[in-house]
C-alpha cells in the first residue's frame, strides 16, 4: 500500500523516507517517550533505527508511516503512522505518533487524526480502525476518547516500555459505521 499525500489546512503528512531524517532529529530530541512508549529515539542511533524498523514494516506491507508537517507554522513536527495492518480482516492501527514541544496541544493532532480516519475508512474501505494507549497516559486517552473513540478493553500488561515497565494498553476502536457521525460532530470544524 502506498500512501497518498494526506492534507487539510493545518496538516499535510507526507510517506516517511530516508532523507527525512534531519527534519526529525531535533524534534526527536524534545520528545520523551520514556514513560509510555516502548519506541526509543532519544539519540541518532535510535531514531535511525526507529525509521528503519517503519520502513521494513512498510515493505512488508505491515505498515505505513508519516512525517508530519504543520502548515501553520511552515515546520515538519513529528511522525505518525498506520500499523498492524490487517488486510483480510480490514483492520488497521493509528499510532506511533509524537510531536515536538511546540506542537503539542496547538490542535495539530487532532487534524492529523481526521485525515488519517477518513483515509483509512474512505479510501482504504477499512471496517475498523484501532489504537492502543498505555493505560497511565490519560492525556492521549481523553484525547482518542473525544474523537469518538469507544473503550474496548484493556490488554494487560502486554508491553515493556523502553524504561522496562510492563504496561497495561486501553484498546480503543472505531468501526465503520461509526465513521459518518464521528466525521459530522467530531470533526465538524476541520
Amino acid at each position: 500500500m502506498k500512501a497518498k499525500i494526506l492534507q487539510n489546512d493545518r496538516a499535510r503528512l507526507l510517506a516517511l523516507e530516508t532523507f527525512h531524517f534531519p527534519d526529525l532529529l531535533p524534534l526527536s530530541k524534545q520528545v520523551d517517550l520514556h514513560k509510555y512508549g516502548a519506541s526509543d529515539i532519544s539519540s541518532p542511533d535510535k531514531l535511525r533505527k526507529y525509521m528503519n524498523d517503519a520502513f521494513a514494516k512498510r515493505e512488508e506491507g505491515l505498515s505505513l508511516p508519516f512525517i508530519i508537517f504543520d502548515k501553520k507554522y511552515s515546520s515538519f513536527a513529528g511522525c505518525t503512522r498506520f500499523g498492524n495492518i490487517d488486510r483480510k480482516n480490514k483492520t488497521v492501527h493509528i499510532g506511533w505518533t509524537w510531536l515536538g514541544k511546540d506542537f503539542r496541544g496547538s490542535g495539530l493532532n487532532q487534524h492529523i487524526k481526521f485525515l488519517m480516519l477518513r483515509y483509512a475508512f474512505e479510501k482504504l474501505s477499512f471496517e475498523k480502525v484501532e489504537f492502543r494507549i498505555d493505560e497511565r497516559n490519560t492525556q492521549s486517552r481523553k484525547a482518542v476518547e473525544k474523537i469518538g473513540a469507544t473503550l474496548e478493553g484493556i490488554l494487560r500488561k502486554d508491553i515493556i516500555t523502553k524504561s522496562g515497565i510492563r504496561r497495561s494498553s486501553c484498546c480503543y476502536g472505531i468501526l465503520r459505521e461509526e465513521w459518518p457521525e464521528i466525521k459530522a460532530t467530531k470533526f465538524k470544524d476541520l
